[in-house]
């Protein structure tokens, strides 16, 4: 039987989207479903100044589909010499939303991030006043601390003491992955937000772990045991502003995911609306989904919900996505959840479109 279910079209809080052809290949995926996107600034080199921002934003454009209207929101990546005055600048000009903090080694490309908050407490001292929002990379990278408990560690040791110090900077603990970090989150009366990605939402590390190692299910901060994903799951379709998608949608090459160092990314802009609404469904609350993917993140950023609304169906098929997508001489592996999605998003004519580009960069 075919349900259909019409929002407000979602918006991504956390998008990578790299450069190049990578970037050529995988915006059109997000510009199909998205109407706006908080993009990532950790490129080689990363993006520290307004400057860079702008030149990445009009590459970003560029590649876009034509008469599209999906709408990048830029960020600076932040390091122990960022500059507070630049920084205000691009935020009081409307060229940038926000700001990232990776401590230094804790994720892809993140060598040139801060290596201890003390060294930016200017910078943040600056966003605090001007109410400019902090995305954060919530993991501790001592090499003592145990992968599973990077997230715990870190609300406890930074982020904890940073709202004691400076409870009006706006925060969002990006990519949320543990119940630390949900109640953590709940327990503050303002200024905390938190990102959730579809993939937490689906995997434990069971997922990643059990039967072998699923290369294409490793992520930063990594899946976790059962207990967390379910908190997560609660989380988002509680109804909770506070909560909202961010997809962390994040292409790496096939070869840069299938070899003895792999990459840490899932790339999910295709199929991210549909997984979600399938965690929506199974949690009896698909009423609750347009919050969660097209209004609490746009509040917390000070935007208004889009106007333009997508429509969702529910078919009694199991929804095949492609497999990969080609960018210039690599391929892409797209999510592929370890469960059966049967929701898929209608493009204007009223029917599913799984190629969305040229078939040419579709295998």
């Amino acid at each position: 039987m075919t349900k259909r279910l019409e929002i407000k079209r979602p918006d991504d809080w956390h998008l990578h989207l790299r450069d190049g052809d990578v970037l050529a290949a995988v915006v059109p995926h997000s510009a199909r479903d998205f109407g706006r996107a908080l993009i990532m600034p950790n490129l080689v080199p990363p993006v520290v100044t307004v400057k860079e921002a702008v030149a990445y934003k009009r590459r970003i454009e560029d590649a876009l589909p034509p008469e599209s209207a999906f709408s990048p929101r830029m960020t600076l990546y932040l390091t122990d010499t960022s500059s507070a005055d630049d920084i205000a600048a691009g935020f009081a000009d409307g060229l940038i939303t926000a700001v990232k903090l990776y401590p230094a080694g804790a994720t892809t490309n993140s060598h040139s991030g801060v290596t201890d908050i003390s060294r930016v407490e200017t910078v943040l001292e600056r966003m605090a006043e001007i109410g400019m929002p902090l995305c954060v990379h919530g993991e501790v990278t001592d090499p003592a601390v145990d992968i599973f408990d990077r997230e715990a560690v870190f609300i406890e040791r930074v982020l904890a003491p940073l709202r004691s110090r400076l409870p009006e900077l706006r925060v969002v603990m990006e990519h949320l992955t543990t119940s630390d970090g949900v109640d953590f989150v709940s327990s503050q009366d303002r200024n905390v937000a938190a990102s959730i990605t579809p993939h937490h939402l689906m995997l434990n590390r069971n997922a990643l772990l059990v039967g072998g190692i699923r290369p294409h299910f490793f992520c930063l901060p990594v899946v976790k045991r059962e207990v967390h994903r379910q908190a997560l799951r609660k989380a988002a379709t509680s109804g909770d502003s506070r909560f909202f998608l961010g997809t962390d949608s994040a292409p790496h090459a096939v070869e840069a995911k299938e070899c003895a160092c792999g990459c840490a990314g899932i790339f999910c802009a295709p199929n991210a609306i549909a997984c979600c609404a399938h965690v929506f469904e199974q949690e009896g609350r698909l009423e609750r989904l347009e919050g969660f993917v097209s209004v609490f993140g746009a509040s917390f950023y000070g935007e208004q919900p889009a106007d333009e609304t997508i429509v969702l169906e529910r078919g009694d098929e199991q929804c095949d996505f492609a497999e990969l997508v080609v960018a210039g001489t690599q391929a892409i592996r797209l999510f592929d959840p370890p469960e059966q999605i049967h929701w898929r998003v209608l493009d204007g004519s009223g029917f599913f479109d799984a190629t969305l580009v040229p078939e040419r960069r579709i295998i």
